[in-house]
């Protein structure tokens, strides 16, 4: 059985102020309102935001990654929102491209990036306009313009062609955010066919992520899942605890474990395994 009590250790020990207030909040029945005010923090005057928020770019201009990743974090926790992104479709809309796609503010490479961003920041609209429309925030613009973007390049065909596990959080966000009716359940179910594909195939170091979508026993994709592969999830989570608390990411990357091991604790604690 995964401990709570190492994994804070681990998080207290490496964790920005606003994870090491997250996990104090899901599990140790911390401030909501110490929260969002650290959330607040990476939020720029524009509705943006930026400073690192999303651990790759430290950029403190509004950028779509940042944005992006908090809106994820919101999701995968179920924490509320609050005032958080007041005015923030207001700055998406502002930096839409002609195609829908997002664009970057020209000082992104001015301070510290992981090296897979050197050619630019996050550009894909899908996972955030689908979060933004999960928590009522869309607007009439920005729907239309990502389902534009989306008809393009989030086809039935291409979400099948989707090859890494990781990486279907762009379909996920944006369709199963979308009513069901007869002309979405296509894409739905692509999405969530391909999900449990690519779960199935994964490697050992990446099977963790399905977590990023299964973390809630409720969801359409949890239940979808195979009996079986989700207790092989399950299993693998609470066998893979580090003996320091944490769990490793994908990538081994320090920064993204306070995080990662924040979220497979909830994983399994939402399904009642711990």
């Amino acid at each position: 059985m995964a401990s709570i009590d190492k994994a804070r250790e681990f998080v207290y020990k490496h964790g920005a102020l606003w994870e090491r207030s997250l996990f104090a909040y899901l599990f140790d029945g911390g401030s909501l309102d110490h929260l969002q005010q650290c959330l607040l923090a990476y939020k720029n005057a524009d509705g943006g935001f930026g400073h690192g928020m999303e651990h790759d770019i430290k950029c403190p201009d509004s950028n779509p990654l940042a944005l992006e990743f908090l809106l994820t974090v919101v999701r995968e926790t179920g924490i509320p929102a609050g005032n958080l992104f007041d005015g923030t479709a207001t700055w998406v809309e502002q930096y839409l491209a002609d195609d829908g796609s997002l664009t970057n503010p020209p000082t992104l490479h001015n301070y510290p990036y992981a090296p897979w961003w050197s050619q630019g920041g996050q550009t894909i609209p899908a996972s955030t306009v689908g979060n933004l429309r999960r928590l009522g925030l869309v607007t009439p613009s920005l729907e239309a313009s990502t389902a534009k973007w989306a008809a393009e390049h989030l086809s039935v065909e291409k979400i099948r062609a989707t090859d890494w596990l990781f990486m279907a959080y762009h379909a996920y966000d944006y369709y199963l955010t979308l009513e069901d009716t007869p002309e979405t359940r296509p894409l739905r179910e692509a999405t969530i066919a391909t999900i449990i594909r690519l779960a199935e195939n994964a490697p050992e170091k990446s099977f963790f992520t399905l977590c990023h979508y299964a973390y809630d026993p409720n969801s359409e994709l949890t239940r979808a899942l195979p009996p079986a592969l989700l207790e092989k999830l399950l299993t693998h989570l609470e066998g893979t605890q580090r003996e320091d608390g944490g769990w490793n990411d994908e990538h081994d990357l320090m920064y993204w474990q306070p995080y990662m091991s924040t979220l497979i604790l909830l994983t399994l604690k939402n399904h009642n395994r711990l």
